[in-house]
């Protein structure tokens, strides 16, 4: 069972380990994490995946980032950590997630993100067009 929690300067060099580990992460500098919501799953009190918030407006946020370590997945905890933080922030939370990515998607959907709009030509190193993605917590 995951314990979810707050991240700190203590978690930088896993998660650094953990997006470097997944090519489908985006490639932000990990301490710059610590300037924003950061949430982290453990299992056994080794970190296993993080996820990123960034306040946008009152009432508004978006996921930076969401990954999870490989030889961690298919044990819920990406859902988790979206639960979790879900649970602590009432408003719209956007995402974007690549056009190709149909798994993310899928996965997003299932926790009651809607596809809200495309952004031809977001993404780069491949080029290629981003699906932005909403969820409205009360």
């Amino acid at each position: 069972m995951p314990v979810i929690r707050r991240g700190c300067a203590a978690d930088l060099p896993a998660l650094a380990d953990i997006q470097a580990r997944s090519p489908q992460a985006a490639p932000w500098h990990p301490a710059d994490y610590l300037d924003h919501d950061l949430w982290i799953a453990t299992l056994d009190q080794t970190p296993a995946a993080f996820l990123v918030l960034r306040p946008l407006a009152p009432g508004e946020c978006e996921v930076l980032n969401l990954a999870v370590d490989p030889d961690f997945r298919r044990r819920g905890l990406a859902t988790a950590l979206l639960r979790t933080a879900l649970e602590h922030f009432h408003g719209d939370v956007f995402l974007e997630v690549r056009a190709s990515n149909s798994t993310a998607q899928i996965f997003y959907q299932a926790l009651g993100f809607q596809q809200l709009n495309l952004r031809p030509s977001y993404y780069s190193d491949p080029p290629e067009s981003a699906i932005v993605m909403k969820f409205h917590s009360c």
